[in-house]
């Protein structure tokens, strides 16, 4: 009798040890999956080995593409290239302008970025946040004040008196531009002239145009019959996603801009290239910092249909949007935070109503929220609605639960780059971050 029961007590152990090794097994075969899908998702911002920056305006890769691109080489710090010349005529009389005042607070901001130097060991302090003080970011700066970028040159064509002043347009403080951000070109007209056609400015970053009407307005310039200008400001957008524009690129820009002034036969004020350069270059190294985005995974061991995965969502406000991606809309109707699934493949009516999904993520645009603690808290409090709704896991890239501790640290990263941006004058969500970061 005693080796009958000791003969069960043993198969027990080993139904048991072989249930164990069985569920090791699924677990490990479960891991090695995920890993292949999220190796080709958003690397984690804080806890993965590089952090990567979103500067190329791609939201969403094709599937198995990463959804982070890295940033186009910046042609501005290569050997200068000989100027363009922007008359073809000999010299006429130049004036020199006076340099636009920027705010005193914005001034002060910017310039204090002018005593980094500009090595790759700037490229990097996303990862040292969580490894120094909460405030060593903070300390890498010291703000002082520089004068505002001078122009290049005035050319008036002969001795026509301008509608005008060249120096005046250059003090004039429009919402479309940031003299930090935007290199200027003023034509001013010594006649009153409609707008017949915008002009055909070529390159790979985006311009707008300004123009001053006869009672003294300024209005985005279009060609509309019976509207006469005194002048236009035209400012091209140096800092992009895309990377800072290079000498070249300004210089081009100018040329484009004297033949313009040529055919209206108008004067024409141009920004020094070198002095804007020299306020742009570390503004861009700060935005490529700051230009980051924050990923939380939600992941289940089966999968979940996508008619609850989008039922979930929509009762949260959540919209599918063309991209195929859901995004939360804020009171503008701007996308705040957005899903996308784990592998980067596009969410769509017809796919959610026919098949699974293991999981999707959770984006958090750092320049594009708006500052402060409140919205982060925000964006984690909807990925923990979710996950008890759909049953779901919160893991990041390395396929661990999300700590306490985990959840501090990307909360006073998240805040530290939104600070660092506000000290030059950037609102996150802002109208000028839009631009900046799109």
């Amino acid at each position: 009798m005693d080796n009958n029961v000791l003969l069960i007590v043993v198969l027990c152990l080993a139904v048991i040890l072989a249930v164990m090794a069985f569920n090791m097994y699924q677990e490990h075969q479960y891991r090695k999956k995920m890993r292949e899908q999220f190796g080709h998702s958003d690397q984690d911002a804080l806890l993965g080995s590089k952090t990567e920056s979103v500067r190329d305006g791609k939201k969403h890769g094709k599937q198995n593409e990463p959804l982070k691109v890295r940033r186009e080489h910046d042609l501005s710090q290569s050997e200068p290239v000989a100027a363009v010349p922007l008359r073809q005529e000999p010299p006429v009389p130049s004036e020199t302008a006076a340099a636009a005042q920027m705010p005193q607070e914005q001034a002060a901001a910017a310039a204090g970025l002018f005593d980094t130097p500009n090595t790759a060991g700037d490229a990097a302090p996303a990862e040292a946040v969580l490894q120094t003080a909460s405030g060593a970011a903070e300390a890498a700066f010291t703000f002082e004040t520089v004068p505002a970028p001078v122009h290049s040159q005035t050319v008036k064509r002969g001795k026509q008196k301008l509608l005008l002043d060249l120096d005046d347009m250059a003090k004039q403080e429009l919402p479309w531009f940031d003299p930090r951000f935007d290199y200027l070109a003023y034509v001013s007209l010594s006649e009153p002239q409609e707008l017949h056609a915008l002009p055909r400015l070529s390159g790979r970053h985006r311009f707008q145009i300004a123009g001053c009407t006869m009672d003294n307005r300024w209005q985005i310039a279009e060609p509309i019959p019976s509207v006469y200008y005194q002048g236009f400001i035209i400012g091209l957008q140096a800092v992009s996603r895309s990377g800072l524009a290079s000498m070249q690129d300004l210089e081009n820009f100018g040329a484009q801009a004297n033949a313009f002034a040529e055919k209206l036969d108008a004067g024409l004020g141009l920004t020094d290239v070198a002095a804007f350069l020299d306020i742009a270059r570390p503004l861009d190294e700060v935005c490529a910092r700051v230009d980051q985005t924050i990923a939380i995974h939600l992941v289940s061991r089966t999968d979940v249909s996508g008619t609850e995965l989008r039922a979930s969502l929509e009762r949260l406000g959540f919209e599918l949007g063309h991209d195929g991606a859901f995004h939360l809309p804020n009171e503008q109707g701007e996308p705040l935070f957005s899903v996308v699934s784990i592998d980067n493949s596009a969410f769509t009516a017809g796919l959610l109503a026919s098949q699974a999904y293991r999981g999707f993520s959770m984006l958090f645009d750092i320049p594009h929220v708006p500052a402060g603690e409140k919205t982060f808290n925000r964006f984690m409090d909807l990925a923990v609605r979710l996950s008890s709704e759909l049953g779901l896991d919160l893991v990041n890239d390395k396929l661990e639960e999300l700590s306490t501790e985990w959840l501090k640290d990307v909360r006073r990263y998240v805040l530290a780059r939104q600070d660092e941006m506000q000290k030059i004058g950037v609102s996150p969500g802002g109208d000028l971050a839009k631009r900046l970061f799109s």
